[in-house]
């Protein structure tokens, strides 16, 4: 599945926020509790998985749940989609201080690991998974 591509503007300092616009029908996944304000033609629906397998099976959504949980991250993923006319508007901000940067996996080869509560939002499409690095003691003691 492509993903969805949206348009955003990260506003503030340590604080951050970040303001997507959708088109109608354009979708945004994001971390359970990520969401700041959203205006009036966006819905949300809690979705285990990430959606970029929308033909999987329960099983499959539930194995990545269970990966997900394994890993400390919530069950389910928040998936906002503009269901009104033009353009609508969601933002979303970390429960921490914090930078947010933005990154087009197209430009540095299509996957990135990141530690865990480090994803705050993505567009339709983008596979969130669960990784072990080399040493798994790295995931016990810092890293």
């Amino acid at each position: 599945m492509e993903s969805h591509e949206v348009d955003y503007e990260i506003f503030g300092d340590d604080m951050q926020t970040v303001e997507i616009e959708l088109d109608p029908q354009e979708t945004v996944i994001a971390e359970a509790r990520a969401m700041n304000w959203m205006t009036e033609g966006i819905t949300y629906d809690a979705k285990m998985g990430d959606g970029s397998k929308p033909k999987s099976t329960f099983f499959g959504q539930l194995l990545s749940a269970g990966k997900r949980a394994f890993s400390g991250e919530s069950l389910f993923m928040t998936h906002f989609t503009n269901q009104g006319e033009g353009k609508q508007r969601v933002c979303f901000a970390a429960p921490y201080p914090g930078k947010i940067i933005p990154l087009d996996l197209k430009e540095i080869g299509g996957e990135i690991i990141c530690q865990r509560d480090s994803f705050l939002c993505a567009a339709l499409g983008t596979r969130i998974d669960f990784t072990l690095t080399e040493k798994f003691g790295v995931g016990f003691f810092g890293g």
